[in-house]
């Protein structure tokens, strides 16, 4: 019967897994607690891929995400993380960060830089081994690349664990944004310069001058208009600035990232903003989800695998916390602080994955090193709400004695 289905039949079956499965054992399994709907997405996204399902039913497989079927859903994957990584860009708040200037580049640099630098000599030592480095990485490019990984923060997954945790609108809250919306800044500005490229580095500085002009008129044309219409206009600005981006060689997600970061979150009513992430977040990120799945490879053996990422999630989970303890001892945070700001800190999820699916788009790293970091972000994201809740309860419990 398969053989007579066109691809539009062939979709909306690969569309069916994608929105079934996950729901069903989030809902039946009650996973929320320790894996909310995005992380089982993903894991989903990973066993539907070619390393679980693919090896147990390859007919099928190869019949349901047949090249047609998988060139329509990266159209939709790669439209539906744009308007993600704007959002990140959006929620960015320099002005708090500034007023807070000294605590937040403390604490900023120690929970990027440790666990950058971690990261960066596990990446060294991968270097001894075949297979982990991308065909077209410079060595420095594979070393800060993997490093980068390590400390990446996902500012929009920080903001649903601590809406789930209760902690967003209070004081620690708010504290620990400023500090991942620098570490935002920061993970694009070094995915730039590893995706700078000398041959044409004229057409990515064009891009960059242009960027800065077009940014002065499209902030003046925003304020004048009325909010109803902000949101058309502001995906058309994110269509041209990703398309600017990628022209220059710098990658679409980076112009989506710009896109964002230059507009303010006070043109949009707040509620409506958190509305239309959700909604990105139900209707089309679960295509991306499955996407990024499908790109994992076991081909090194499993075991190699598995042990490259227990190794990163050691270098990414340790370089936060360790970060985050100096930086409390620095700024002299009360007991209990540092490691719930550490744990929270190393969220990484949708952001990390955005990453590392650039580098191994521009061959940076290996499918193999791509598998590895995957299974890290989901590693390090499911140990956050069952480590930091705990916490949170002790941490109140004390406060309460203490009044």
């Amino acid at each position: 019967m398969h053989t007579a289905m066109n691809t539009t039949e062939i979709f909306l079956l690969a569309m069916l897994l994608i929105f079934s499965i996950p729901y069903l054992i989030w809902r039946v399994f009650k996973t929320d607690y320790y894996a909310p709907l995005v992380v089982v997405q993903i894991i989903t996204g990973v066993l539907l891929g070619p390393g679980v399902m693919g090896a147990a039913y390859p007919d099928y497989y190869k019949f349901i995400f047949n090249p047609s079927v998988m060139l329509a859903m990266n159209g939709i994957a790669w439209w539906a993380v744009m308007i993600f990584v704007m959002i990140a860009g959006i929620e960015l708040d320099l002005k708090q960060a500034w007023a807070h200037r000294r605590e937040t580049t403390i604490t900023s640099v120690l929970a990027l830089g440790v666990p950058l630098v971690f990261g960066a000599v596990v990446a060294a030592g991968m270097l001894g081994y075949a297979g982990w480095i991308g065909p077209k990485a410079m060595t420095w490019q594979f070393v800060v690349g993997v490093g980068m990984a390590c400390a990446v923060t996902a500012l929009p997954i920080l903001i649903l664990l601590m809406e789930k945790l209760d902690i967003l609108r209070q004081p620690i809250g708010q504290r620990i944004l400023r500090y991942a919306s620098l570490d935002d800044i920061a993970i694009w500005g070094v995915l730039a310069l590893i995706l700078l490229d000398w041959n044409r580095v004229g057409r990515q500085l064009g891009f960059l001058l242009a960027f800065g002009i077009a940014t002065v008129l499209y902030r003046r044309l925003m304020v004048w208009l009325p909010e109803r219409d902000r949101w058309y206009v502001g995906l058309i600005w994110l269509a041209l600035c990703g398309f600017g981006a990628d022209w220059a060689g710098l990658h679409f997600m980076v112009g989506a990232f710009l896109a964002g970061a230059v507009m303010d979150a006070h043109w949009f009513d707040q509620a409506k903003m958190d509305l239309m992430r959700h909604h990105v977040l139900l209707a089309i990120m679960p295509v991306y989800f499955l996407s990024t799945g499908l790109r994992t490879n076991w081909d090194m053996g499993s075991a190699a695998v598995f042990i490259a990422a227990g190794v990163l999630l050691v270098a990414s989970v340790g370089g936060k916390l360790i970060g985050a303890h100096i930086a409390g001892r620095i700024l002299k945070w009360k007991k209990g602080e540092a490691g719930i700001i550490g744990w929270l800190l190393q969220t990484k999820a949708l952001i990390m994955i955005i990453f590392v699916n650039i580098l191994l788009d521009k061959q940076i790293i290996t499918s193999e090193t791509f598998t590895a970091l995957l299974l890290m972000a989901i590693a390090s994201t499911m140990l956050t709400v069952p480590v930091v809740y705990p916490r949170l309860q002790r941490m109140k419990e004390l406060i309460f004695r203490n009044t």
